[in-house]
């Protein structure tokens, strides 16, 4: 456990499961187009740093090197969750800004009550300052604000080089494995590095999870910092989002409980089902030819409360 500034936290303690186990999967919605269906389960690299949120944090639990770490998310964020849990787990202090002054006066969600109970400070702010909370002033006075001037700073979902970097090496465990890896997107981060992480031949794709047409400059632009420029072959279908971040459909919710009944796992609503349900629709479609071999990254699992 970390017990003082500058103290290296040292994350085998933690144990991860490293490779995360890839999995085939048999389902005639597949098989019946000529497609392999493997699902990567880095949802079970940690039980509570799941999957890419492990890849992202980790190098940046090193970097901070003991000091408290601040980080950013809206009120329902995995990710602040996530950073909680680390800090709780190594004992480093922790402290979300959060999005929307408004819920300071109000009782917890089960998810900020969840980073409450792992140690989290929260400091509530402002939508319009929350939007300018990139810009050096507006981050300074944030952080006078919540008394964390000397933090080490986590922007929001994690994505930064050192995240990036992070997560190539789950594009280098898949090297070889398969035609395309799909993934779930929120803020670009493991697309990015994921795909500078695969092979020859091999493709991305991104299902964003957001509204908006955004997130390919964000991709690029995050490859930009971590590596000096574009790697690996990546595409977005920015078609399965479903309303928005956090937002589902009954439609969305019928079809994750029926893939639960399939294949006896259980399907998180928010990235994964979306990703899912984008995969098996670009096969019904045609769009991933016979003989394609297709990995789904399974980020994460539904939160207990």
């Amino acid at each position: 456990m970390v017990t003082s500034p500058d103290a290296v936290p040292d994350l085998a303690e933690l144990r991860p499961r490293l490779p995360s186990p890839l999995q085939e999967v048999m389902d005639e919605r597949f098989s019946r187009c000529g497609v392999r269906l493997l699902l990567k389960r880095d949802d079970l690299i940690h039980p509570e740093l799941i999957g890419n949120k492990w890849r992202k944090l980790a190098p940046n639990l090193v970097a901070a090197a003991g000091r408290t770490v601040v980080t950013f998310g809206g009120a329902y964020s995995n990710h602040l969750r996530a950073t909680a849990a680390a800090g709780q787990l190594l004992g480093l202090p922790t402290v979300g800004v959060v999005r929307g002054q408004e819920l300071a006066d109000r009782a917890l969600n089960p998810s900020l009550a969840r980073c409450v109970a792992d140690g989290m400070r929260l400091h509530f702010v402002d939508r319009s300052t929350y939007r300018r909370k990139t810009e050096p002033r507006t981050l300074a006075a944030v952080l006078r604000a919540a008394g964390a001037e000397e933090a080490y700073v986590v922007p929001e979902g994690g994505s930064n080089a050192l995240a990036v970097r992070g997560c190539r090496a789950l594009g280098e465990e898949l090297r070889g494995r398969a035609d395309v890896v799909a993934v779930a997107c929120g803020t670009g981060g493991t697309l990015a590095g994921l795909a500078a992480g695969l092979g020859p031949g091999q493709r991305a794709l991104g299902v964003p999870v957001l509204k908006g047409g955004f997130l390919g400059g964000d991709v690029r632009a995050l490859q930009g910092e971590a590596f000096g420029g574009p790697r690996g072959e990546w595409w977005l279908d920015e078609r399965f989002h479903f309303g928005g971040y956090a937002r589902t459909t009954p439609e969305l919710d019928a079809f994750a409980e029926d893939f639960e009944e399939r294949h006896e796992m259980t399907v998180e609503r928010l990235y994964v089902a979306k990703l899912l349900y984008g995969v098996v629709s670009l096969v019904e479609e045609g769009a991933l030819p016979r003989g394609t071999k297709v990995a789904a990254v399974v980020t994460g699992a539904p939160f207990a409360g």
